[in-house]
């Protein structure tokens, strides 16, 4: 029975996985898309590809920081294996019910923060304000503000840096030149969201094996892990998520394919950097933050400050939206077990 909730919740936990590469497929591509690089398909292909060889090289910090930096992983373990079950259960139906209704909304929110709001709501009816990690939600919620302004601040500098390069060439150089070097780009962005987002589900997995079946041995992440998480994320960025795609490529700026280059190379190198930390960041805020950063170096009209900033609202509810959700579901949940017990 144990062994059988134990799959159930992983597999949960690897369609969690799935669903947040189809809901920031976005990120990925939104930029080669809208500059005509690639192609739609082509794009989510190449995406896809960079996701899951970010497994050979993205390291695990990031997944021991959502394993045992945001929960008290081994107060929780003492409470036994139901516990964990049904903590890490609510966790992940409020992250994926958050995940779901920005994706209708075609709104570019945090799977990271939503899956981190989630692990609050549901520890909070269980363990109580001691079983949360003070420290590592701190810095969690710190990078809400920080990456997206790192991103843009890293956008605008390669965008002038790019602009000043090449100011002596004829536009149709220029164009020719940023579209070769955008397959680059997006390579790098896209390989940077497989590192710092598949991480946070072999966190998952870990609390959930390491708590329960294999509650007596040290916690780490075990390479078919690292593997599954990464093959996951890459299917759901293959499917993509079209609604935030035109949000992300078409109404916040427009760009052509030097700032398409910028922004990608801004906001891969920040979330790369991070990850390399142990900072489980937003790609999705990063990168809006760097298309922000390259469209406002052509002026302040150049940024719809409007789209930006119902994405902003997005970003703030995000964790207590998630956190709510998982703690009605943990509710649910409670008083199915009682009936049933």
């Amino acid at each position: 029975m144990l062994l059988t909730a134990v799959i159930v919740i992983v597999a949960v936990a690897l369609i969690f996985d799935f669903i947040n590469g189809f809901h920031d497929a976005a990120n990925s591509i939104a930029t080669v898309v809208s500059t005509r690089v690639l192609s739609p398909n082509l794009a989510v292909a190449w995406a896809a590809f960079f996701n899951f060889i970010a497994a050979f090289g993205g390291g695990v910090k990031v997944a021991n920081t959502m394993g045992k930096g945001i929960i008290n992983f081994d107060m929780l373990r003492a409470q036994g294996p139901t516990a964990v079950l049904v903590v890490i259960f609510c966790a992940l139906m409020g992250a994926i019910s958050w995940n779901l209704l920005t994706w209708w909304w075609g709104l570019p929110s945090s799977s990271s923060h939503a899956l981190a709001g989630g692990m609050i709501g549901a520890t909070l009816p269980v363990l109580g304000f001691q079983g949360l990690v003070g420290a590592g939600i701190a810095k969690v919620a710190a990078f809400i503000v920080l990456s997206p302004v790192i991103g843009l601040v890293l956008g605008t500098l390669m965008m002038l840096a790019s602009t000043w390069a090449v100011h002596r060439q004829t536009p149709l150089k220029v164009d020719t030149w940023f579209r070769r070097l955008q397959l680059l780009s997006s390579g790098i962005f896209s390989f940077s969201h497989g590192t710092n987002d598949a991480q946070k589900v072999m966190g998952i997995i870990a609390v959930v094996l390491f708590g329960t079946i294999w509650k007596d041995q040290e916690f780490h992440i075990q390479w078919w892990m690292i593997l599954s998480c990464h093959a996951a994320i890459g299917l759901g960025t293959f499917f993509g998520g079209w609604r935030i795609i035109k949000t992300m490529g078409h109404s916040l700026t427009k760009l052509a394919p030097i700032g398409g280059f910028s922004a990608e190379t801004g906001g891969g190198v920040t979330i790369i950097a991070l990850a390399k930390l142990g900072i489980p960041v937003s790609t999705t805020h990063t990168i809006t933050g760097a298309i922000v950063g390259v469209g406002s170096t052509k002026g302040w009209r150049a940024v719809k400050w409007g789209v930006a900033g119902r994405i902003i609202w997005a970003w703030v509810f995000t964790i207590p939206a998630a956190a709510a959700v998982s703690l009605i579901v943990y509710a649910i949940v409670s008083g199915v077990m009682r009936l049933v017990g």
